[in-house]
């Protein structure tokens, strides 16, 4: 049996596979790369490394056993039939009749066009009758702290989500979570609200950001269309502008307040604080 991690040298495979080794022999750990290179510092210490692509099907033959536990981290290529891509490893886990498919979603209560391919992959994992567990991820801090240059650089926290709220965790917190299935008991046919402890909005990220930068950093709040147009005036393109710019506006109504409570209980501590990780993006 062999604990298969897919997507495992991404930013959130990366944390997961790093867990996952504090818990079981690395002989036991099965990292799913497209780039063998990029994983082999894994395969030095010992992970076993499987050669797939989500867009290359035959990739996926023979690659799980019976009685693997699978973690399928979703694509990251917004847009490009990611619900094809995954039913691929569905349907290769379905055939080897794997123990477990954890599946990394998005908030059931997200409703904006980023929470499509979500829906569409949950619904083919649980027409193919296997036991799963749906990790619905809420939105991870270091997809603001990673990108504080330009909001240094002009000193405003420009966004769309007026006064909302979102539950935001670390990469890491939802990789200890997904660590707790994959190596835990009674997680099959479970679903799983993700977010962080403290709910926060923009305000108070921009204050936070004065506070430790010593600098007036303004909360910059625009309407949808206005932040579809600075992103791809940064060079985004516009599809995805539009889809970053509608989980604002998701935001806004308070789709990525996640209050279960889940992901602290799964990864049996509090989640990281967004003060915590907008100070360690600042020092590195």
């Amino acid at each position: 049996m062999s604990i298969v991690v897919t997507g495992a040298t991404g930013h959130l495979g990366r944390h997961v596979i790093e867990q996952l080794l504090e818990k079981v022999p690395a002989d036991q750990v099965t990292a799913v790369v497209r780039t063998p290179e990029k994983a082999a510092d894994l395969a030095e210490r010992g992970v076993k490394i499987a050669v797939a692509d989500y867009s290359a099907p035959e990739t996926f033959d023979g690659l799980f056993a019976a009685g693997d536990k699978v973690l399928l981290i979703s694509g990251s290529e917004v847009g490009n039939d990611r619900v094809g891509q995954h039913q691929v490893v569905i349907d290769a886990a379905k055939a080897a009749g794997v123990a477990l498919l954890a599946y990394t979603s998005a908030p059931g209560s997200l409703t904006a066009a980023l929470a499509d391919d979500h829906r569409g992959t949950e619904k083919v994992l649980l027409e193919s009758g296997l036991p799963h567990t749906l990790l619905r991820n809420g939105w991870y801090h270091e997809n603001y702290t990673e990108n504080l240059a330009l909001v240094l650089q002009y000193n405003a926290v420009t966004h769309a989500a007026g006064e909302g709220r979102l539950s935001s965790a670390a990469r890491a917190d939802y990789a200890a979570a997904a660590v707790a299935v994959l190596t835990g008991e009674g997680h099959e046919n479970q679903t799983y609200e993700l977010g962080g402890d403290v709910a926060w909005s923009f305000a108070e990220y921009a204050a936070e950001l004065s506070r430790q930068t010593g600098r007036e950093i303004a909360n910059n709040a625009v309407s949808v269309e206005a932040f579809t147009g600075i992103l791809t005036g940064a060079g985004m393109p516009e599809p995805f502008a539009a889809i970053l710019a509608g989980v604002d506006a998701s935001i806004e109504k308070g789709e990525l307040v996640v209050d279960s409570g889940d992901l602290s209980r799964l990864a049996g501590r509090p989640t990281t604080p967004l003060a915590e990780a907008i100070s360690a993006a600042l020092k590195g």
